[in-house]
């Protein structure tokens, strides 16, 4: 079997401080992503959808960044853009400090599509239903060149071993496996080119309750065996307390809240996140009783046309007369923690019930 480039170490997720002195692999700045809204039989631009607006965070080396938010939020598109699924409209994407992922196209991207990869959603759509198992995982490597078929063959049996399944499967189709199994090829084709960056948008949410837990189990062992950096998108708060070092929570487009470990659901400061926090489930029903659920009114804003000020502001019961006015800077409140609200450090708001 050919020799694969896997290096030794552990990324554990219970020493969120270990990662405070770290390097960024990714610096994103003033990230914008607006998709023009056209009408008329010339489909003339009349506005955009804003929605990624204005958005900064940097990815560390070796973590497990959570992204979460409501369905519309755009935490899938920031994703797209890491990946370069999308022309962002405006902003930057350093990669190791060095490279503008946003400024370059065509061959350019190449090499960094090896090293920034994506796990999609939907096991069942995302893999080629009229190609094998083996050209599903090697088709990255095909399209790069330079590697012999035996030494693919070697890496995805080797892959498929690694996340669970028979190498032998490589000559099966996708429909020949479950949604779990689907998932692990998935998995093994994100990791073909070696990546050092890995985007998972709800890669778990597809999934039979029964399963996340495995799969979720699975990249955090990939992790410490690959030296993995993820980015994970979900809307499913218990999965993200799980396996991330750190949270971002966005609402239409824009951060609310940034903060690490389990700050951010013991002690919330932005009112969308302590809303969050309130529909955690929680497990222990001698404990349900200490918690509140906060049921927002009004309807998610739309990132075609926002509401001025804080984008919040319509929803919000702490909201004063500056919130539909100014708004409200992503402001480091220290301790790694940073939120997007007036009344931040005024504000007591009760984080998710940790039983």
């Amino acid at each position: 079997m050919a020799e694969h480039s896997i290096k030794d170490g552990s990324n554990g997720h219970d020493e969120t401080e270990r990662f405070e002195n770290t390097e960024n692999l990714v610096q994103v700045r003033g990230l914008k992503m607006y998709f023009p809204i056209t009408e008329g039989l010339f489909s003339r631009t009349v506005g955009y959808t804003k929605a990624v607006d204005d958005v900064s965070f940097n990815i560390r080396d070796g973590e497990t960044l959570g992204l979460v938010g409501e369905s519309g939020c755009g935490k899938t598109t920031v994703g797209r853009c890491l990946v370069r699924a999308y022309v962002p409209t405006a902003g930057e994407i350093m990669y190791r400090e060095t490279t503008d992922l946003a400024r370059l196209s065509g061959r350019r991207l190449f090499p960094y599509r090896r090293e920034i990869r994506m796990i999609f959603q939907d096991p069942y759509s995302s893999l080629n239903p009229r190609m094998t198992v083996f050209e599903n995982i090697v088709e990255a490597l095909k399209n790069s060149g330079g590697v012999s078929r035996s030494e693919m063959e070697d890496r995805a049996g080797y892959l498929l071993k690694r996340v669970g399944l028979r190498p032998e499967y490589m000559v099966r189709y996708p429909h020949a496996f479950s949604g779990g199994e689907r998932q692990r090829v998935v998995i093994a084709r994100s990791l073909v080119t070696n990546p050092h960056l890995i985007v998972a948008d709800e890669a778990v949410s597809a999934l039979d309750v029964s399963v996340r837990a495995q799969i979720l189990n699975l990249m955090e062992e990939l992790q410490a065996d690959f030296q993995l950096t993820y980015l994970f998108i979900s809307h499913d708060l218990s999965v993200i307390r799980h396996i991330c070092n750190r949270v971002i929570v966005m609402y239409v487009g824009k951060i609310v809240e940034i903060a690490e470990g389990l700050d951010i659901y013991t002690s919330p400061k932005h009112p969308y996140t302590e809303a969050l926090m309130s529909a955690v489930p929680i497990s222990n029903p001698r404990h349900r009783k200490r918690s509140e659920r906060i049921y927002l009114q009004g309807e998610v804003a739309d990132p075609s046309n926002p509401p001025t000020g804080c984008y919040f502001h319509p929803r919000c019961q702490y909201a004063k007369e500056r919130c539909a006015t100014e708004t409200p800077e992503l402001k480091d409140l220290g301790n790694g923690h940073s939120a997007a609200c007036h009344f931040a450090e005024e504000l007591e708001l009760h984080g998710a019930v940790m039983a």
